[in-house]
């Protein structure tokens, strides 16, 4: 039995009013009170009884439909493909402009902006290590104990503890990435980040010769300039709102929550932080890259029997 969950009588309880009132002398009014809803309800309830109709809840399912033909359907969707105003596709039609909203919607044409093209991916890559260094950053929440993620649970979670960033730089050439967790990220943190990223690969033997980043405050702050000037480090910046101009990082950076920050059920931040290291080795040295062959990044950096001592 489907009965809502405001509902305030059941079947049973309907058959048992109308048998107060027709056998056991109760009143319209008083049998209602007694049922727990009014006495107009009562009535109803009564008088589908008296009709020998069932005392279960009706469907709501509208009886009719102002449904459009399949052969209307198409006109719209022809129509408003050919760049047409909404209003104009109604007029044409004959049909509602709601209807015809409705049907743009639906078709993912709400908007005429979605009959453009998408524009084509390009692609490229730098001929060497170091020509093209990818930074971007993420933020994550701070815990002290899982939180709703990994429970399922809202009431389960930390009290606000505040955020800690994630700073990622991904080579372009060989997708050799180097990633550090940092309390913020003002312009003095992010030199920290590239002061500890070029001595990071320059032990990879790799000399830094760009880098790209996006346009926020950490990479345009006069600090970092000033250091990218030091270290003899061209500056470029992606398009403003395209992400995609960063599409290395950005990538690294979803393989990075999926296979690292939510993975796993971690009890603190602190213990999240302690397996970053661990995974960038694993990324580096040992997961498959499906754009470099199903090798590893660091394939196009060292000898084969280095891989296998890393092995």
């Amino acid at each position: 039995m489907d009965v809502h969950k405001n509902a305030r009588s059941v079947p049973a309880s309907r058959v048992l009013l109308f048998k107060r009132v027709s056998e056991q002398g109760y009143s319209v009014r008083a049998a209602s009170e007694a049922a727990g809803m009014s006495e107009r309800r009562g009535r109803e309830w009564i008088r589908r009884a008296e009709r020998d109709e069932p005392l279960t809840d009706r469907s709501s399912r509208p009886h009719s439909t102002n449904a459009i033909s399949p052969e209307t359907h198409a006109q719209v969707v022809n129509l408003r493909r050919e760049r047409r105003t909404m209003r104009q596709v109604a007029r044409i039609a004959g049909a509602s402009l709601s209807t015809v909203a409705r049907v743009c919607k639906a078709e993912g044409l709400s908007r005429l902006r979605s009959l453009e093209p998408p524009p084509p991916p390009v692609r490229y890559e730098h001929d060497s290590p170091g020509d093209m260094l990818h930074i971007d950053t993420k933020r994550l929440g701070r815990f002290d104990q899982p939180g709703h993620r990994v429970t399922r649970k809202r009431s389960h979670g930390s009290r606000k503890q505040g955020f800690e960033f994630v700073f990622v730089a991904t080579d372009d050439h060989s997708r050799v990435w180097f990633a550090r967790i940092l309390k913020n990220e003002y312009g003095e943190t992010a030199c920290q980040f590239l002061v500890e990223a070029v001595a990071w690969f320059a032990r990879m033997n790799i000399k830094i010769v760009r880098i790209l980043t996006d346009n926020g405050s950490p990479f345009r702050s006069r600090a970092f300039r000033a250091l990218c000037v030091k270290l003899g480090i061209k500056q470029k910046f992606t398009r403003p709102y395209t992400p995609r101009t960063n599409g290395k990082v950005e990538r690294m950076i979803q393989t990075l929550l999926r296979e690292w920050a939510y993975r796993f059920t971690y009890q603190s931040s602190s213990e999240r932080k302690r397996w970053l290291n661990p995974f960038l080795h694993f990324y580096n040295y040992h997961r498959a890259h499906s754009s470099l062959g199903d090798n590893p990044p660091i394939s196009r950096l060292v000898r084969k029997n280095v891989l296998r001592r890393n092995s």
